[in-house]
């Protein structure tokens, strides 16, 4: 059987490691988001204002790539929020 990639034996998620996944804080701990570099820069491209929008789109697209726990889901926001204001401060 092929190598169909590394997946956590508990949550059926992805391991995080690997090309286009990175590792922030969410809730106190380290979890990998498939895709966060794009997300980040595509939400940026949209030049959304209001912060209630930015999170919204922001966990809209990560939960296209990547398993949200409903009960996690705010601290997910929060994780996401900081990680965009602290790109887009590098940015500027």
């Amino acid at each position: 059987m092929p190598d169909e990639g590394k997946y956590c034996p508990i949550c059926g998620g992805v391991v995080p490691e690997g090309p286009g996944i990175r590792t922030i804080l969410v809730d106190g701990k380290a979890t990998g988001i498939d895709q966060l570099d794009r997300i980040l820069g595509d939400v940026a491209a949209l030049g959304l204002n209001q912060e209630e929008e930015i999170r919204e789109e922001l966990l809209r697209r990560v939960k296209a790539f990547n398993y949200v726990p409903t009960k996690k889901t705010a601290a997910y926001a929060d994780a996401l929020m900081a990680e965009y204001r602290r790109v887009s401060a590098r940015r500027k």
